[in-house]
C-alpha cells in the first residue's frame, strides 16, 4: 500500500509543475497569438475589391477610381468618399446637358399653315 501513495505523490507533485508551466506558458502564447491575430474590429478598414470596368471617359473613370480609397479607410470615412464621387458624377452628367447636340434637322414644313 505504501508503494502506490509513494508512487501518486510524485504524479501529483509532476501535475502541479506542469500546470504552474502552463500558466506561465499561457500568457507567452497568448502575447504570440495577438500578434499574429489581430483582434476583430468591425470598424476597421476591410478591402471590397469590387471590380471597376473602364468606361471610356477619363473623367468618370477618375471618379470611379476613386471609390478604391473607401478600401483604406475605416467605415465611418467612407462616406465622405461616396458623396465626393457621387458629386463629381452628378457634375458630369451636368456637363453633358450644357454641352451642344448636334444642329436640329431643317424643318420640312416651312410654309405651310
Amino acid at each position: 500500500m505504501s508503494e502506490s501513495v509513494s508512487e501518486s505523490v510524485p504524479e501529483a507533485d509532476a501535475t502541479a509543475e506542469t500546470g504552474a508551466r502552463a500558466e506561465g506558458g499561457g500568457e507567452a502564447v497568448a502575447e504570440v497569438m495577438a500578434e499574429v491575430e489581430p483582434e476583430y474590429d468591425p470598424a476597421a478598414p476591410a478591402p471590397l475589391a469590387v471590380p471597376r470596368a473602364p468606361t471610356g471617359d477619363a473623367e468618370v473613370d477618375a471618379r470611379l477610381q476613386r471609390l478604391a480609397d473607401a478600401d483604406h479607410l475605416a467605415t465611418d470615412g467612407h462616406v465622405e468618399v461616396y458623396e465626393d464621387v457621387h458629386r463629381g458624377l452628378r457634375d458630369a452628367l451636368t456637363a453633358l446637358d450644357a454641352r451642344p447636340g448636334p444642329p436640329a434637322p431643317p424643318s420640312t414644313y416651312s410654309g405651310r399653315s
